[in-house]
Parts: structure tokens; sequence; C-alpha cells
């Protein structure tokens, strides 16, 4: 498996803005690890994406490390 098949997308909304572009992201009730800080993809801030609390979004997980990962997509 190489990095790109390996890994995990999952829906989850924002419920707190830190500072320099990372969010607090709440993910569904089945997984165990329930808030992950999470940071703009690259796409997202070229384009100047903005987040608020309350958005959601679309979050990018490591297998090797499920604390914290890229928001890649915002809802609409």
């Amino acid at each position: 498996m190489s990095g790109k098949e390996a890994k995990i997308e999952v829906e989850g909304v924002i419920i707190k803005a830190l500072p320099s572009l990372v969010f607090e992201v709440q993910l569904p009730e089945d997984f165990w690890w329930r808030v992950v800080k999470g940071y703009l993809s690259g796409k997202m801030r070229n384009n100047f994406i903005k987040l608020i609390e309350g958005d959601r979004v679309t979050i990018e997980l490591s297998p090797y490390d499920l604390e914290k990962g890229r928001i890649i997509f915002r809802e609409k």
C-alpha cells in the first residue's frame, strides 16, 4: 500500500478555530477518537476557502496518526 491509498476520509463538523489555520473537528460517534485537529489542504489555502465553526468538512486521516488530519473539502 502506498501513502495515497492508505488515507481514511471522514466527514466531521468544525467545533473550534485555533491559530495558524488549524481547526478542531468533531467526528461521528462511531469513531473512538472523536475530536481531531485538522489543517487546511494546499488547494483550500490557494483558493482562499474560509471555514467557521459549524461547517461540515471532509477530513483525510493517516492510519499512522489518527489525532490530526488534512481538511480537503467543505460542504455547502
